[in-house]
């Protein structure tokens, strides 16, 4: 059933018709890019689960031929969990044999084989969590390049989170509370002038909060770009917005105020 939701929404923002959905934009734009770099046209209806795919490309959205966005988001995930459990036990066999109960997992290779969010959604958690642990590493020696780029890269991959699912608010709770510890920590670092503490608290709040809404905002940006034409959402907005979709009854007629 959700290949069939989500598989239909990769078509929409490749044939460019507007549609609304309860879940942020990013997962599903990734969808229509995978599905449009590997030949997909973007005409199969999906209009019930388990109808043949017949002659239509499906296979870039299913993320298992070349174009394999969704699948190396999977690789990229075990990937990054190796990485963060060498990063937190310090004991290579432990990272290896985590990677690969997870490479190895049912769960994780079915939900690979399908067009749906939730392997996207799981990168981005990981990477999260992954780039806090890795800056908090380079807790030694603050404002060095490697600092800014992890604590960068973690608010990047919030706005990631946040935008496949809603249900990337959880890690965004994590990171603030370590962050939060972090500061408290400063605080009572009485090495540390107050200037230097406003710097920490600067840095904090310049990656991690305004660059991941700086991003989640360009999502819906692209979103309402590629989407100009009129679909199945355009009830759920305005007469307003919907004089500006192609196609749509009122497109271009003059709405007052």
């Amino acid at each position: 059933w959700d290949e069939t939701h989500f598989g239909k929404m990769g078509s929409y923002y490749i044939n460019r018709t507007f549609f609304f959905d309860v879940h942020p934009p990013l997962g599903k734009m990734l969808i229509g890019l995978a599905g449009y770099l590997s030949g997909y046209d973007g005409t199969f209806p999906f209009q019930k689960p388990g109808d043949r795919y017949e002659q239509h490309n499906y296979m870039g959205m299913r993320g298992v031929r070349h174009y394999r966005l969704v699948s190396s988001f999977l690789a990229l995930l075990c990937f990054s969990v190796r990485v963060l459990l060498l990063e937190l036990s310090k004991s290579l066999p432990a990272a290896l044999l985590t990677a690969s109960i997870l490479i190895f997992d049912t769960g994780c290779i079915t939900l690979s084989q399908y067009i749906l969010l939730d392997p996207i959604l799981m990168f981005f958690l990981m990477g999260a969590v992954l780039s806090m642990v890795k800056c908090n590493t380079c807790a030694d020696r603050p404002f060095s390049a490697s600092w800014w780029f992890w604590l960068s890269l973690t608010g990047v991959n919030l706005a990631g989170a946040i935008g496949v699912k809603f249900v990337g608010l959880f890690v965004v709770l994590l990171v603030g509370l370590n962050t939060i510890y972090d500061l408290w920590d400063l605080l009572g670092n009485l090495s540390l002038s107050l200037v230097t503490f406003g710097k920490h608290l600067l840095a904090r709040v310049l990656c991690l909060i305004l660059l991941p809404l700086a991003l989640y905002t360009a999502m819906f940006a692209v979103h309402f770009t590629v989407l100009n034409k009129s679909g199945p959402g355009d009830g759920f907005f305005s007469s307003a917005f919907q004089s500006q979709l192609i196609g749509n009854n009122l497109h271009n007629v003059s709405i007052p105020e």
